[in-house]
């Protein structure tokens, strides 16, 4: 079953940015339309509420895209897919 789309195209947008870099959503959470959880799949992963009607989506939607890039623990997995890989440092 795929999740319902935010009504907001901004907030859309960085719904589906959080997804392309393993973020889950879950969908109804209490008040907010929805939340946005970190690929750590424990309690001390990171997560974001997705409100509904914020008063100007667009900073929500910078404010959801702010928060995927400082999860600590997307950077952790980037790192060390970059290491795998054998290009960096590589002269």
């Amino acid at each position: 079953m795929s999740r319902p789309r935010h009504p907001n195209k901004h907030i859309e947008k960085a719904i589906q940015y959080a997804e392309a870099l393993g973020w889950t959503v879950k969908t109804p959470a209490s008040h907010a339309w929805g939340r946005l959880f970190c690929p750590l799949r424990t309690r001390d992963g990171c997560i974001v509420s997705v409100w509904s009607t914020p008063r100007v989506p667009e900073n929500h939607a910078r404010h959801i895209r702010r928060e995927v890039d400082l999860c600590p623990h997307c950077k952790a997995e980037k790192k060390e897919e970059d290491e795998g890989d054998g290009k960096k440092g590589d002269v």
